[in-house]
């Protein structure tokens, strides 16, 4: 494990990834190869979560293939130095700033998108000139064994590598110095992380997680908040991070809205055999999400099949905020529902706890809309809709607090691997003696005067 951050660090202090067109070559080259090993990575997926080509397409290969041609088309653009205004206190001179890679970088992908959640920040490092290490979660055996098999057979290991295992080989990474480290994952996990990095002075970017909020106000269309709601909410089969993780609903729309999340459900027709369903992770966390549907009243769903580890899709509701649902985040097919008389309260709920990943307001108030997105702090999220603001990349997506620190995505992941080098340039030809010895009562004056300007 020591042996390969060391054989990066020598490769890139030999200034091989810094020629943007080295970094387009190898975007380019990742790309074909995710091109002409597409059927083994959608295998990959099946195995580890009986996962359709529809849906793997949709949430695993999208936005890396989205974030590659942006990245190859823009990358010159990004890396370019960029002059900005010299004040007159420097006068005459001039100021830049030169975007350079950080150096070795670390990225440790999560599970429930082992593609997307690996790639799209490996292909942010790459595009700006760092050498990565990429570190697939354990948990998805097949998809990190075929990330593996392709980049490693196809990348000088000096400048891309992946390397499999589970804790053991994680923490034996984190006993390195790098010079970035990018996790995906749980808020525990991400704990140890930042503890590990700070013992190197080494920046970090989490992307964590935690209870988005959906908030559905009274004069919100129902018809289409439930369907955007149910298919945001089940899609992976609530195994996404992003995920509306519980509804705060107003009381005078509540059992409407719930009869519409009912037959949306039902519609949907959510099934391993339709494709449009996974199975849970593992056994463990089918115990979990049953043990969080055994507190609750069951509205809907809460059918559990341990051989084929799935939970059909459930609606709470009667939710108290002092149940253990509403204590952790659920990441899973159950989607409580909570009620409210006021939107002060609703607001004051949301504030009590840790500050969400993302939050989801359904309304047509303008009022209300500002009165959300001003005084609630979350990583980010939408309005009538849900999920679907981590496919832009020109928003930057990260969170804020316990959800996370950081963002990344397009120009934003660019900016998340790059140093932004500071340089004032200034000619031999003049110089004012001002700041020199001996000090006057007239040199500060003029200083002042000087400093004054803009």
């Amino acid at each position: 494990m020591n042996s390969i951050p060391d054989k990066q660090r020598a490769y890139f202090n030999l200034n091989y990834t810094k020629p943007v067109e080295f970094r387009i070559q190898q975007l380019k080259k990742l790309r074909d190869l995710l091109k002409s090993n597409e059927r083994l990575l959608y295998d990959a997926i099946y195995a580890d979560f009986r996962k359709s080509g529809f849906d793997t397409y949709l949430t695993e290969f999208a936005v890396p293939n989205n974030e590659l041609d942006i990245a190859i088309s823009h990358l010159k653009r990004w890396a370019k130095i960029k002059r900005v205004r010299t004040d007159m206190v420097n006068f005459p001179g001039s100021s830049y700033i030169i975007p350079e890679p950080l150096g070795v970088c670390l990225v440790i992908g999560a599970w429930n998108y082992p593609i997307n959640l690996s790639l799209t920040p490996l292909i942010s490092a790459i595009a700006a000139g760092n050498t990565v290490i990429l570190k697939p979660s354990e948990m998805t055996v097949h998809t990190s064994a075929a990330l593996a098999h392709i980049i490693n057979d196809h990348f000088d290991p000096a400048f891309l590598t992946v390397v499999e295992g589970g804790i053991d080989e994680t923490t034996a990474l984190l006993e390195n110095q790098f010079d970035k480290i990018f996790f995906t994952g749980s808020a525990s996990v991400g704990k140890i992380v930042y503890q590990a990095a700070a013992k190197h002075l080494t920046p970090v970017t989490l992307e964590l997680g935690g209870k988005s909020p959906a908030i559905i106000e009274k004069d919100a269309n129902l018809n289409m908040a439930a369907r955007r709601l149910v298919w945001a909410k089940f899609l992976n089969a609530g195994q996404t991070c992003v995920a509306p993780d519980y509804i705060l609903v107003h009381q005078s729309v509540e059992k409407e809205l719930l009869e519409k999340l009912k037959l949306e459900i039902q519609h949907s027709d959510y099934s391993l055999l339709n494709g449009n369903y996974v199975q849970i992770i593992n056994e463990k966390n089918l115990d979990r999400l049953k043990g969080l549907v055994d507190e609750g009243t069951i509205y809907l769903g809460g059918q559990t099949d341990k051989e084929q580890r799935t939970m059909s899709p459930t609606v709470l509701s009667n939710v108290l905020p002092t149940d253990r649902i509403m204590k952790e985040e659920i990441f899973g097919p159950v989607l409580p529902v909570i009620s409210y008389d006021d939107l002060n309260s609703a607001i004051n709920f949301i504030k009590s706890k840790s500050k969400p990943l993302s939050l989801y307001l359904f309304t047509h108030n303008d009022v209300i809309r500002k009165k959300i997105l001003s005084e609630i702090s979350f990583g980010g999220g939408a309005v009538n809709d849900a999920v679907m603001h981590f496919s832009n990349s020109r928003l930057p997506f990260g969170g804020v607090g316990n959800s996370g620190m950081g963002s990344y995505h397009g120009k934003a992941g660019f900016d998340c691997f790059s140093h932004f080098k500071s340089i004032y340039q200034k000619p031999n030809w003049f110089e004012l003696n001002l700041k020199y010895y001996p000090h006057t009562k007239r040199k500060l004056k003029l200083i002042k005067f000087v400093m004054s300007l803009k």
